[in-house]
């Protein structure tokens, strides 16, 4: 079984115990997963749904982009 990448994300405070620095981000069935390390709190771009007055989508505003870099 290959082992997770988990990152810790500096500077971020966990949405439920408001802890600083305890956030860590790893990928888990093709979707990015937070998950604070003091309350067990996880969240993923799953679990919030878009938002229609939210921010445009930057490839549908310019055509001119060949990608988007993901490291």
């Amino acid at each position: 079984m290959a082992r997770q990448r988990k990152r810790f994300i500096a500077g971020a405070q966990c949405p439920a115990c408001n802890a600083l620095d305890t956030l860590m981000l790893f990928v888990e069935d093709d979707v990015e997963t937070v998950e604070c390390v003091q309350c067990k709190h996880r969240f993923s771009e799953r679990d919030e749904p878009a938002q229609p007055g939210g921010q445009p989508d930057p490839v549908a505003v310019n055509k001119n982009i060949i990608g988007i870099f993901k490291p």
